[in-house]
């Protein structure tokens, strides 16, 4: 289950000053790609898509966190009731879908750390996972991004991107632009 479009942009507004940074404007950046991507894609909602973008780093409400943020939105969202919410929350961060491939700091508990690896581990990932991780490694504070720059971005800011995890971006952006029949610069 998710939030309407408007209850997601009341979240998500409502977040922002609990913590003010670029998350936010980050945040919507994603769901307007994802919005973008879904629309064409044959299957897919785009309606969904922008919800999920808007709300995949929702945690951040609760503070500077870095892997904290994942389990902080995946809480939140299933106190929420929204599920489907929650799921984009833990799935985001790990194209890989392996807790060892995360960049930043790991500033959780161990039993919440562990919590959040079986959770992981237990998913199969959808298109929905795929699309935000997607629009996650292009969506900038500004706007978009090359995909190679974000990552680069990510990279100068936290010492290290892990090349299984750089292949896999390119991987899924690929993945987007066989399913939409265009290149991801022509629908962003």
């Amino acid at each position: 289950m998710i939030p309407k479009r408007e209850e997601a942009e009341r979240i998500l507004k409502e977040a922002e000053p609990c913590n003010p940074g670029p998350w936010g404007d980050h945040s919507r950046v994603v769901a307007v790609c994802a919005e973008k991507i879904a629309a064409a894609c044959a299957g897919m909602d785009s309606e969904k898509a922008y919800v999920l973008g808007l709300l995949h780093d929702i945690g951040r409400k609760f503070g500077i966190r870095h892997m904290g943020h994942i389990y902080d939105g995946y809480h939140y969202m299933l106190e929420k009731g929204y599920d489907e919410a929650a799921r984009i929350c833990l799935t985001h961060s790990f194209p890989t879908q392996d807790i060892a491939s995360y960049i930043g700091n790991i500033d959780i508990t161990q039993e919440e750390y562990r919590e959040v690896e079986e959770a992981l581990a237990a998913i199969e990932y959808d298109d929905y996972d795929r699309l935000i991780q997607l629009c996650d490694s292009v969506g900038g504070a500004e706007g978009v991004m090359k995909i190679e720059d974000r990552m680069n971005d990510v990279k100068r800011r936290y010492g290290s991107y892990p090349q299984d995890k750089w292949d896999k971006n390119i991987e899924i952006k690929r993945y987007f632009e066989n399913k939409m029949g265009k290149e991801l610069d022509e629908v962003l």
